[in-house]
């Protein structure tokens, strides 16, 4: 599998799934998204059992079949061959890289945080495929302390980083914003709340896509 990225990396978190026909929801959500063009997506679920996560998972892959989507499980190294995901994105509290990727084999898609004011020391030596950096602005998707990076922080993690790591930019960023963050140096921006919490989140997809390519 190629591990080339595109320059939008959704993240659907689960705290945007409803409680009442979550099946249904999540079929519909993925197969919009899969014909909008989608090929990376990222699936966050912090707070539910575990029975909730395979459920949504299996959903997912179901609808965005592999080959034409890879999935990224958030946190959990340990289910990404059971429900047929194509890899995992790890921080400080899960998993290091090096495990990640013993678990998973030289195949797998592996994502780790690389830094916020400063990369995180070492963590290019790991075997990640990408890093994450951020946030770049406040957001209300994820529980975060250290404050917003800006453009500008972008901007010194890749000269930091160099031009080989892929470096994802993460945190409060807008369709206005995303084109300075990769001018900055990101490789590829993340997005959630920007995405998930509008109507269509498949039309949405497309506009983003329609200004980044």
């Amino acid at each position: 599998m190629s591990k080339s990225f595109p320059k939008v990396y959704p993240i659907l978190d689960s705290s945007v799934i409803p409680a009442s026909g979550r099946a249904e929801f999540l079929r519909r959500l993925g197969r919009s998204l899969a014909e909008a063009g989608v090929t990376l997506l990222e699936y966050r679920n912090k707070t539910g059992a575990e029975a909730e996560l395979l459920a949504d998972a299996a959903m997912l892959r179901a609808a965005m079949p592999a080959g034409q989507v890879k999935l990224i499980l958030d946190d959990r190294a340990d289910l990404v061959d059971r429900i047929g995901f194509d890899g995992v994105h790890v921080d400080a509290d899960d998993v290091p890289p090096a495990e990640a990727r013993r678990l998973l084999g030289p195949e797998r898609i592996i994502g780790t945080f690389g830094g916020g004011a400063a990369l995180v020391p070492g963590v290019l030596d790991t075997p990640a495929d990408y890093f994450s950096i951020g946030v770049v602005f406040p957001t209300r998707t994820k529980q975060v302390t250290a404050p917003p990076i800006g453009i500008e922080g972008v901007r010194r993690l890749r000269e930091q980083a160099g031009p080989g790591p892929v470096l994802v930019a993460i945190g409060g960023i807008t369709l206005a914003t995303a084109p300075a963050a990769l001018e900055a140096g990101a490789t590829l921006v993340a997005i959630a709340g920007a995405l998930f919490r509008q109507p269509d989140p498949a039309a949405e997809f497309r506009k983003w896509m329609a200004l980044l390519g």
